[in-house]
């Protein structure tokens, strides 16, 4: 049997600690995204992902006469940042991908804390009739799953090391109706903020917001710090914000989370919303907050759709994969609609 990889052999290779390593390899921050690829890629090229040989049943069990299905579907859900059962937006993604299975009658196992090491050490491969992901997952552990022949379905995320079915809220449709709804109300100064790197959906929001200012015409004038910190830091990048560009009509913000940190910070500058400025928002997880528009997500929804597409893949595992988008519905407060006159 081939000798298994260590973390050491790859901090040797790479002339990196171990504890980046580590890092890197669990998908923790601690490590810039090129050192972080750097290692991976090390990683890949020393064996570390192939030293263990993943055997299964080659197709699953057909569902029985009544629509059960038996076996067991792992859910990987690792609790990074703010992705778990407490948060506002993943918590419901979760519950209705629970439920869905729980219909279906498979066993399910939750991973929330994949280790360094391969997940399947502590798992039987061959048990698992497939893998429903949720949110971002490190690029090693997808590795790990790409050599096995477990079905795998993403929600709200992507990666381009690991093809596979995946299901999205409609960013890019979303955007372009908050934008249409802005652009028609006649404003035309604009900020984005939310760091585009650290979600695909955040990376399509973003694309969405440049592409309607450039259909219309209207000059991007982004300050490049509101599109590359995370949310915890938006109190400091603020008041340099301002202080380079001054204060946008609009801010038009990757999400909820960060319309309410933007809020509450232009709050300590002395600023006030709607009064001042106005917001948007995206996934309807904070209904209290002043803003303009924002997306209703069909959250559990698309913990739905995921299942209904593992259950095709399992029984369709030759066929092309799919990106399945959702509708959001886009939620205008009227109260603000006549802000401008």
């Amino acid at each position: 049997m081939r000798k298994k990889v260590t973390i050491q052999e790859i901090a040797d290779a790479t002339g990196l600690s171990k504890y980046a390593v580590s890092r890197a390899l669990a998908g923790k921050s601690g490590v810039s995204s090129e050192t972080r690829q750097y290692i991976i890629q090390t990683a890949e090229h020393l064996g570390y992902f192939s030293t263990r040989t993943i055997t299964r049943q080659q197709s699953a069990p057909p569902p029985s006469s009544d629509g059960s299905w038996s076996g067991t579907v792992l859910i990987l859900f690792p609790d990074v940042r703010y992705q778990n059962t407490d948060s506002l937006y993943w918590g419901p993604i979760f519950n209705g991908i629970s439920s869905a299975l729980n219909k279906k009658g498979f066993n399910i196992l939750t991973l929330t804390e994949p280790s360094n090491d391969s997940i399947f050490t502590l798992l039987n491969p061959g048990a698992i009739q497939g893998i429903i992901s949720v949110g971002s997952i490190s690029t090693s552990l997808l590795l790990e799953l790409k050599r096995s022949s477990i079905p795998v379905v993403m929600v709200d995320h992507s990666d381009h090391e690991f093809v596979c079915d995946s299901i999205f809220s409609d960013n890019m449709g979303a955007i372009s109706q908050i934008m249409n709804e802005l652009c028609r109300a006649g404003y035309r100064r604009f900020q984005f903020i939310g760091n585009i790197q650290e979600a695909p959906s955040f990376k399509e929001r973003w694309i969405a917001f440049r592409n309607a200012l450039e259909e219309r015409n209207i000059p991007l004038k982004q300050n490049s710090r509101l599109i590359s910190e995370e949310v915890e830091d938006i109190h400091t990048v603020i008041p340099k914000v301002l202080e380079e560009d001054g204060l946008p009509e609009v801010f038009v913000c990757a999400n909820d989370i960060y319309a309410d940190f933007t809020i509450e910070a232009l709050g300590h500058a002395g600023y006030e919303v709607p009064r001042d400025c106005i917001f948007t928002g995206f996934d309807y997880t904070h209904p209290g907050l002043p803003l303009y528009a924002t997306m209703n997500v069909k959250k559990e929804l698309l913990g739905k759709r995921s299942v209904e597409q593992l259950l095709w893949r399992i029984m369709n595992p030759d066929q092309p994969y799919e990106r399945k988008l959702l509708h959001a519905d886009l939620m205008v407060n009227k109260h603000f609609s006549s802000i401008r006159s």
